[in-house]
């Protein structure tokens, strides 16, 4: 069977490739995002079933380093669920383009701090969640959002016609 996989991270070194954004600070994007209807669809529940599994991984992985628990926020996996969905469709590339868009919204109804985001994109896995979380941890930079000082997070899983996967975390830390 085919398989393919790729990670993409934003966490603060630029060095690392990722970029952690504060508010009021600009992460300029080369393609901006784009706009998505509110409720392009309901999540198909087993979708929904691969976010939760991304957030039982992370979670575990943490309390193995001693660290609280992320708590799922719906309005944060909104965001992440509409960029994978974007990616999944074709509408953006597999990036991280729209991020400081995607956190600017959620800082309208959650106040903020830090804001960082993991992306990944896997096909012909049986366990497409496990290929993407340790292809994360693996990642030093992917690696340091997980294990990152964030206590709220949102996750969206999106799969196209193909079968690929496409994988959105947001880390939010609440001021």
């Amino acid at each position: 069977m085919f398989k393919i996989s790729a990670v993409g991270v934003m966490a603060i070194a630029s060095s690392l490739g990722c970029a952690v954004v504060a508010p009021g600070s600009s992460l300029a994007a080369t393609v901006p995002a784009p706009t998505l209807q509110k409720k392009l669809a309901q999540t198909p529940a087993s979708l929904q079933t691969l976010e939760q599994t991304v957030l039982t991984q992370i979670n575990q992985h943490r309390a193995s380093r001693k660290l609280p628990p992320l708590t799922l926020n719906e309005t944060i996996s909104e965001q992440a669920r509409n960029h994978s969905q974007a990616m999944a469709s074709g509408k953006v590339p597999f990036s991280h383009n729209g991020f400081q868009q995607r956190v600017t919204t959620i800082g309208r109804t959650i106040p903020y701090s830090r804001a960082a985001e993991n992306v990944a994109y896997n096909q012909g896995y049986s366990d497409p969640v496990s290929q993407a979380v340790q292809g994360w941890l693996q990642s030093t930079g992917h690696r340091q959002n997980i294990e990152g000082s964030f206590d709220l997070t949102g996750i969206g899983v999106a799969q196209n016609a193909k079968g690929e996967y496409y994988f959105t975390q947001i880390f939010i830390r609440r001021r």
